[in-house]
C-alpha cells in the first residue's frame, strides 16, 4: 500500500517535519527488531513527542484504517514490532524521561523509551530495586517490556513485569486517553485494564506513561556457577533446589554449546570448563545478611553434591561476578554471531525441565536440526535455539517448522505452553491453536474488536492467519 499526500500532511502536521520520515533508509531502519532476518518496512516512520501527539496520529489512522505499529527499541523476538502490512511506523522513542521516583511510596513513573537499565540503575542510586532484567537490559525500553510482559533472569524470586505494574495511561486505537488503574498496591475496582494490556503486544493500545512498583535495595549476594556432567541432571537439580526450601533470585541453565560458543564470542571471559561438562547452573541467593546467604548456599551445594558435578566456582569479586553474569547474558549475541537460527521461548513448570530437554533433543534428531538450549531454569523458561548451519534452504523453510510444531506440542503436553517472555507477535502466531482451543481465540479475538474495530493498531499479530 501507499500513503496519500494528504495523510502524510496530517501526520507531518502532528509531529512536525524534523520527526517524520519517508526515506528507505530509515523506513528500513524501523523495519526489523530482532527477529531472525525479517525486514517490514512501514511507509511512514513518525516520532510523536508526547501521548497528545500519539493520540492524534491514531485518530488519522483510525479516520483512514490506516495499519499502525507502535515501534519501541527494537529488540523484540517475536516480531511483534514489525510493520507487516507497512502503513505507520510509530516510533515511541521521544517519550523517554524518567518523570518521577516516589520514595516514600516506592513507586516511580516513566515513560515508554526508558531503558531498563537506566531505570534500575536510576532508583538503585535512591537504594531502590526495579528487579525485571531481560538480558537485553542495556537495550530494550520500559514500554515493550510492559507491551510483551517480560521476564528475566530474577524473575523467579521476584517476578515478571505485570507484578510490577500499577497504572498505565494509554492511547486507545481510536485517539482517547485513559489511565488504566490506581497508584495503589491493591485495586479491587472492576475488571483489571491495566493487566489486559500487559502483555498485550500493542494490539489494544500505545503505553505512553507507566507507574512501577519498587522494592528496597537488598545489599548482599552470592553467586555460584555449577558444572554438570549430564545435562538432565542440571534440569533435575532445579526443582531439587526449591524442594530443599531455598529460593535463588536468580537460576539459569545453560547447556555445553552455549557456554563454548559465548567464549569464543567474548574471548576476555576466563571460565574453565572440563571436557566432560555438558551444562551449567548459574546461581544466585540475595539478601542483607551475607550469613544468611552463605546458609543458603551450603544448603545449595548439598543439593547440587547429589548429581554429578565439576568443582563449583563462586564468584568471590564484583569483577567475577559482572563477568559471569555477562556469560550468562551474552548466550544469544554468541549463537547469533555463529549461525542463522531462530529461537523459540518455550516454558514448562520446572520439575519438567529434564523431560522437555530429552524431547526437545529427539525432535532436533528426527527433523535434522541441532539445537542450544539456555534459559530462566528457576521458573520453568527454556530458550530453544534452532541453529540453520550447513542445512538447505528447503529443509530450513520446510521441515523445521514441522520439528517446531512438534516442540511446541510437547511444552503442551507437559503442561507448559508457548512463551514465557517473548510474546507471540508475529512468529509464533500459527502455533496458537496447539495451546488454545477456538473458543479462546474467538473471546481474545473479540476482546481486541472491542478496543480496535477498524484493527488498525498491530494488526497481524497474535492471531492465528486462518482464525
Amino acid at each position: 500500500m501507499s500513503l496519500q499526500p494528504e495523510i502524510i500532511q496530517k501526520l507531518t502536521a502532528i509531529v512536525g517535519e524534523n520527526y517524520i520520515f519517508t526515506d528507505i533508509e530509515t523506513r528500513n531502519h524501523y523495519g526489523h527488531d530482532e527477529t531472525e532476518d525479517y525486514v517490514f518496512p512501514p511507509n511512514v516512520v513518525v516520532k510523536p513527542a508526547n501521548a497528545q501527539e500519539i493520540a492524534a496520529v491514531l485518530k488519522v489512522a483510525n479516520d483512514y484504517k490506516i495499519p499502525t505499529t507502535p515501534i519501541g527499541a527494537r529488540t523484540g523476538l517475536s516480531g511483534g514490532a514489525l510493520s507487516i502490512y507497512e502503513g505507520i511506523g510509530l516510533s515511541t522513542e521521544r517519550l523517554n524521561k524518567i518523570i518521577d521516583i516516589d520514595e516514600l511510596n516506592l513507586q516511580v513513573t516513566v515513560e515508554p523509551a526508558v531503558i531498563t537499565q537506566v531505570l534500575r540503575e536510576a532508583v538503585a542510586e535512591k537504594g531502590l530495586f526495579y528487579p525485571v532484567d531481560p538480558s537485553s537490559m542495556g537495550s530494550c525500553w520500559i514500554g515493550g517490556n510492559i507491551a510483551e510482559n517480560s521476564g528475566g533472569a530474577r524473575a523467579v524470586k521476584y517476578g515478571v513485569t505485570k507484578d510490577y505494574v500499577l497504572n498505565l495511561e494509554v492511547v486507545l486505537p481510536n485517539g482517547e486517553i485513559i489511565w488504566t488503574g490506581a497508584n495503589t498496591l491493591k485495586n479491587s475496582t472492576g475488571y483489571n485494564l491495566t493487566q489486559l494490556m500487559v502483555g498485550s503486544e500493542g494490539t489494544l493500545g500505545v503505553i505512553t506513561k507507566a507507574v512501577l512498583k519498587l522494592l528496597p535495595q537488598n545489599s548482599h549476594n552470592v553467586l555460584m556457577l555449577v558444572p554438570f556432567y549430564k545435562a538432565h541432571e542440571a534440569c533435575e537439580a532445579v526443582s531439587a533446589i526449591f524442594r530443599a526450601g531455598i529460593v535463588p533470585s536468580a537460576l539459569e541453565f545453560m547447556e555445553r554449546d552455549a557456554i563454548d560458543w559465548t567464549l569464543k564470542y567474548h574471548d576476555n571471559i576466563n571460565v574453565s570448563v572440563n571436557d566432560n561438562v555438558q551444562a551449567h547452573l548459574l546461581i544466585e541467593v540475595d539478601g542483607n545478611y551475607p550469613e544468611i546467604l552463605m546458609l543458603e548456599a551450603e544448603k545449595i551445594m548439598t543439593v547440587v553434591e547429589q548429581f554429578e558435578i565439576d568443582e563449583v566456582l563462586f564468584a568471590d569479586t564484583e569483577d567475577q561476578k559482572n563477568a559471569l553474569w555477562k556469560l550468562r547474558r551474552s548466550v544469544a549475541e554468541a549463537v547469533k554471531s555463529n549461525s542463522v537460527y531462530k529461537e523459540e521461548d518455550t516454558v514448562v513448570p520446572r520439575y519438567m525441565l529434564p523431560e522437555l530437554l530429552s524431547g526437545i533433543k529427539k525432535i532436533g534428531a528426527k527433523y535434522g536440526f541441532q539445537t542450544v538450549c539456555y534459559g530462566h531454569a528457576g521458573d520453568g523458561n527454556l530458550h530453544v535455539n534452532i541453529i540453520k548451519g550447513d542445512m538447505t534452504d528447503d529443509h530450513w523453510k520446510t521441515q523445521v517448522p514441522l520439528g517446531i510444531r512438534e516442540i511446541f506440542e510437547l511444552t503442551v503436553s507437559l503442561k507448559g505452553t508457548l512463551s514465557g517472555e517473548h510474546g507471540i507477535g508475529f512468529v509464533q502466531k500459527n502455533f496458537m491453536d496447539i495451546a488454545f482451543t477456538r473458543t479462546h481465540l474467538e473471546l481474545m479475538e473479540s476482546i481486541k474488536r472491542v478496543f480496535d474495530p477498524n484493527n488498525v493498531l498491530n494488526p497481524g499479530k497474535i492471531f492465528p492467519d486462518e482464525l
